[in-house]
């Protein structure tokens, strides 16, 4: 799933499957929900929009540009230093390190580079952010095990349980509600696709965000 992780320019190596399954451990509930086929899916799910997230891939490259996930561990342009992105979901801004910091009882504010130094901690922040609900967002893992059903207000947003409503959620305000899917989400759905046929299951409705209202910005 992600051979070339390691390659020279990419920083993937520092992805351990020991360091994920010791990170995974603190959230029994990630990956174990449901029937066999929707496990699968959110394990496609998550290595998807984190693949994206951490992705070194350009169009030709070898294997295709949906085989270069996981090849960054920091984020390349920093956007808000010190608390630019790191680990597999990218994790940004210094509200997100607080309140990530504060559930995992770790003090990220004060050490944020913790995130991109140990490779459990990267994978704790990441599934942290998967699992936690986020104001009037719903968790991407209620969305993927089919806990969560939109109400009236997401209907009338568009906002339909989906792969493409994690896109929303994680970073809906730059990719969603555009009319059409942008180069983002797209590089979003690749990664999925590949890995829901690694995985061997199907990939369910609701792809895009494209018609999908983005949530109000959180945090700020």
């Amino acid at each position: 799933m992600l051979s070339h992780r390691g390659d020279s320019g990419c920083q993937g190596a520092f992805y351990t499957y020991d360091a994920f399954t010791k990170a995974a451990a603190r959230f029994p509930a990630f990956g174990t929900t449901g029937d066999d086929r929707t496990r699968r899916r959110e394990l496609a799910a998550f290595f998807g929009q984190t693949s994206h997230e951490t992705t070194g891939g350009w169009p030709t490259a070898p294997g295709g540009p949906f085989a270069w996930g996981y090849c960054r561990v920091e984020e390349q342009k920093q956007t808000d230093p010190p608390y630019y992105g790191r680990g597999p979901i990218q994790l940004t801004h210094k509200y997100n390190y607080e309140q990530a910091g504060r559930a995992l009882k770790r003090d990220l504010v004060g050490n944020p580079g913790l995130v991109s130094r140990n490779p459990v901690v990267a994978f704790e922040t990441a599934l942290w952010f998967w699992m936690t609900p986020q104001g009037a967002k719903p968790s991407c893992h209620d969305v993927i095990t089919g806990r969560w059903a939109p109400g009236a207000g997401d209907r009338r947003a568009g906002r339909l349980p989906g792969y493409g409503l994690l896109t929303n959620i994680i970073n809906g305000g730059l990719e969603c509600g555009k009319g059409q899917p942008t180069a983002e989400e797209n590089d979003r759905v690749g990664f999925y696709r590949r890995y829901c046929q690694v995985l061997r299951v199907a990939e369910g409705a609701n792809l895009s965000c494209a018609n999908q209202t983005p949530y109000a910005p959180a945090g700020r």
